[in-house]
């Protein structure tokens, strides 16, 4: 399963899948607990796949950011997201050494380690570009 069918649900803690369309919104279940849950098109949703981090030179796509925390644990889980302030930051700036402290927060960061270890914690850690299919016009 790649980044493009996990989700982060405003209000919501942890991550979902998404699993079904229905006329009003979809149905994801959590990955922490197996839960199904109906969302409405008013949540926010963000898929995995379309948040970047914000560096002084460009935007880096989560993918490769948690790649570089699996290079970095090889493979294993990362720091718990409830450590101090200081040492989240010192962490992500070995992971993402130029990250723009002024729009990447201290949450974001949080956010990404713990988003990171439920992924690493249910074995998806398959974070390579998803290759894209050729048409036959392309070939």
């Amino acid at each position: 399963m790649g980044l493009d069918k996990i989700l982060s649900i405003s209000g919501k803690p942890g991550l979902y899948e998404l699993k079904t369309q229905t006329r009003s919104g979809f149905v994801a279940e959590a990955l922490t607990d197996g839960k199904k849950l109906s969302v409405g098109i008013r949540h926010n949703v963000s898929i995995l796949s379309e948040i970047a981090i914000y560096t002084f030179s460009e935007e880096v796509p989560l993918r490769d950011i948690f790649k570089k925390i699996q290079d970095k644990e090889n493979g294993g889980q990362s720091i718990s997201h409830k450590e101090s302030k200081g040492a989240l930051e010192k962490y992500f700036s070995e992971i993402l050494p130029d990250y723009d402290e002024d729009r990447v927060y201290t949450s974001d960061i949080k956010k990404v380690i713990q988003w990171y270890n439920i992924l690493q914690s249910k074995g998806i850690t398959d974070f390579a570009e998803p290759e894209k299919e050729i048409s036959s016009e392309e070939e």
